[in-house]
C-alpha cells in the first residue's frame, strides 16, 4: 500500500512540475543591442534576456529560449504592430519557456 502511495505522490510531483512551465512567442525585434542576435541563436548570452523575461512573468527563470519560423506559429499573426509583416520583411519570433 505505501507503495501505491508514494508512486501516486511521485506522479503528482511530476504533473505539478509541467504544469508550472509555459512557452510564450515572442517578436524578436532588433533594437540594436544584438539582444535579438542573442535569442534568436539559442546562446549564452541570450540567457540574461529570457531569464528577465520570465521573471517580468512572475516565472523564476527561462528554461529554454530559440528561433520559431512563422509556420510553426497557430493562431493569428498582427497585421500591424509587433510581429507583422510590411513588404517582405518580417518579424522574427522567438520562443521562451519560463518555469516556477
Amino acid at each position: 500500500m505505501r507503495l501505491v502511495i508514494a508512486a501516486a505522490a511521485a506522479v503528482f510531483v511530476v504533473t505539478a512540475a509541467q504544469a508550472e512551465r509555459r512557452i510564450f512567442i515572442i517578436a524578436n525585434d532588433g533594437d540594436g543591442y544584438g539582444v535579438d542576435r542573442c535569442l534568436e541563436s539559442g546562446s549564452g548570452c541570450g540567457q540574461a534576456v529570457a531569464n528577465s523575461y520570465c521573471h517580468s512573468r512572475e516565472f523564476a527563470q527561462a528554461v529554454s529560449f530559440r528561433k520559431v519560423d512563422r509556420d510553426d506559429i497557430t493562431g493569428d499573426i498582427p497585421a500591424s504592430g509587433a510581429g507583422s509583416c510590411h513588404g517582405a520583411s518580417c518579424a522574427n519570433f522567438v520562443a521562451i519557456e519560463c518555469s516556477r
